[in-house]
């Protein structure tokens, strides 16, 4: 075997591929078999010119004996004090410990990453699916942090990835979801995964997936007075809240920031179960695949949501 491997990097603001050395050091292998376009991976191409670190935290392949694993992209101290309660989302390494961001991710051949990552796959969710495990498990962490039994109804803003693993959420939990989306791919996919299009009144829990101005002003018109709002986006330009409609409705804010754990079960893990038992999720998600070799097409394609896309793959 060669000393060196494919790998996606981030050169003058392009996804490019080049060749690096393979890892070595401590750490489970993991030979890549999917690894998702995340939006995050774009937003970092405009913001650096030039990146080190391999890109991709959205990703799944196999153990050397063959078995199945998606990767939890959250290489957390483990001693901390968030660390120590389940929130490591929050450990104190920040940024550093999140795989194609601080650390080198999965857009690559291989990788090594600490045991604590691997995340098994039941039998009916294959490793080229299971880099939907990272984005599915954002929405679920979010749900969590705003579950409460009263809620009947939901609306989801937002018709890429993050929103449809917010539908296939909500749905599970038999809440009646409605999607808002720019896109008719977004919205097929959307009534694939159990979602209405069409607006019913007011809601009881709305889920911002699409992270900007015009959307969350929207989201407070959409919520019932007492309702939840639950962001799971990321506000990569900042946030404006219409702040008098928010406060006479008296709608309750939840924040919700990667993945963690509640008691013994992880986010990733309950994510990769979702997956398992739902495969529509990732016939509906799943748009587009490309080898590794074609990055620069890939990354394109992803931006291009007119085009199609929802959930771009890399294959290597």
């Amino acid at each position: 075997m060669s000393d060196t491997m494919k790998a996606v990097q981030c050169k003058h603001h392009k996804a490019e591929v080049v060749n690096v050395p393979r890892p070595v050091g401590t750490g489970v292998k993991v030979n890549i078999v999917s690894s998702g376009i995340c939006g995050s991976d774009l937003h970092m191409l405009s913001y650096s010119d030039e990146r080190s670190a391999i890109l991709g935290h959205e990703m799944a392949g196999t153990l050397s004996d063959g078995s199945p694993v998606a990767v939890e992209p959250l290489a957390a101290c483990g001693h901390c004090e968030y660390c120590l309660s389940g929130n490591y989302n929050h450990c104190e390494l920040g940024m550093a410990m999140v795989l194609g961001i601080g650390r080198d991710g999965g857009m690559a051949d291989e990788i090594l990453v600490p045991e604590r990552c691997l995340v098994a796959l039941p039998s009916g969710l294959p490793a080229r699916d299971a880099c939907l495990v990272e984005p599915m498990a954002v929405s679920l962490h979010g749900l969590r942090l705003a579950t409460n039994s009263n809620y009947k109804t939901a609306a989801v803003i937002g018709g890429g990835t993050i929103g449809q693993c917010a539908i296939a959420s909500a749905v599970s939990e038999n809440l009646h979801t409605t999607l808002f989306a720019r896109h008719d791919n977004q919205k097929i996919a959307g009534e694939k995964l159990g979602a209405s299009l069409s607006e019913e009144g007011l809601y009881d829990l709305v889920i911002d997936a699409a992270g900007t101005t015009s959307s969350l002003q929207q989201a407070v018109r959409l919520c019932k007075p007492k309702a939840t709002l639950l962001l799971v986006a990321t506000y990569w330009d900042g946030m404006v809240l219409p702040g008098m409609d928010l406060c006479m409705k008296e709608i309750k804010v939840i924040t919700a920031a990667m993945y963690s754990q509640h008691g013994k079960l992880r986010d990733v893990d309950w994510a990769a179960r979702v997956l398992g038992e739902i495969p529509m999720i990732a016939r509906a998600v799943i748009t587009h695949r490309f080898p590794l070799e074609a990055a620069s097409e890939a990354f394109e394609m992803a931006g291009n949501r007119s085009a199609g896309a929802i959930k771009v793959v890399l294959e290597p």
